[in-house]
């Protein structure tokens, strides 16, 4: 999966790169009821749009990926809006090997999970846990599965409610793209509650 995303950036197809902020991820820094700047952690940053939105708006914000293209457009990026937001290069399911650290309150997936082999996906999940902070929130988008062939495998709410142990899902919104997709807002339960009481 690894030299298709390389050869995606070389040949500059990145149709998931509108170089404008989600408005998922806007509504929570800046809608109603917005969540107070904390730690960040863009998974799959891509070229940084988000991450660099994030710096913009308070927040102390980290974004990985694998590829050394998107992130060097990621720099670019920051420096052209004047924020100094972390990129590390790296592998998403291996979290615990780059020092992110921890107490995250914010994450965004923007359609990286969808993508991960599925026996790499509680890997992901226990490093996204591990470096969170109580009542984090998370922000993932994702395909269906087999919305698109070829293509992402896709995730489900189901699924998500199984692999997050310790995470509440909170809300399910069906996407606005021609193949089904759909945002997902999960948040981390305060320690010591117990699912289902």
């Amino acid at each position: 999966m690894s030299f298709w995303w390389q050869v995606a950036y070389l040949i500059g197809f990145k149709p998931w790169d509108s170089g404008v902020p989600a408005p998922e991820l806007t509504l929570v820094v800046e809608g109603p009821e917005p969540l107070p700047p904390g730690r960040a952690l863009d998974l799959g940053c891509g070229a940084g749009t988000n991450v660099v939105y994030l710096a913009q708006h308070g927040w102390e914000a980290t974004g990985v990926d694998l590829v050394a293209r998107a992130l060097r457009r990621a720099r670019e990026r920051a420096a052209a809006a004047k924020v100094s937001p972390r990129f590390i290069r790296g592998d998403v399911t291996r979290l615990d090997e780059l020092g992110v650290g921890g107490g995250h309150s914010l994450f965004l997936d923007l359609g990286c999970f969808h993508t991960i082999p599925a026996e790499r996906r509680d890997a992901y999940v226990a490093g996204v846990t591990a470096a969170a902070a109580g009542e984090a929130t998370m922000l993932m988008f994702g395909f269906v599965p087999g919305a698109m062939r070829p293509g992402p495998r896709g995730v489900t709410a189901d699924e998500l409610r199984q692999r997050f142990r310790g995470w509440d899902l909170v809300e399910a919104t069906r996407g606005t793209d021609r193949v089904e997709t759909w945002w997902y807002r999960l948040r981390r339960l305060a320690p010591g509650w117990v699912q289902g009481s």
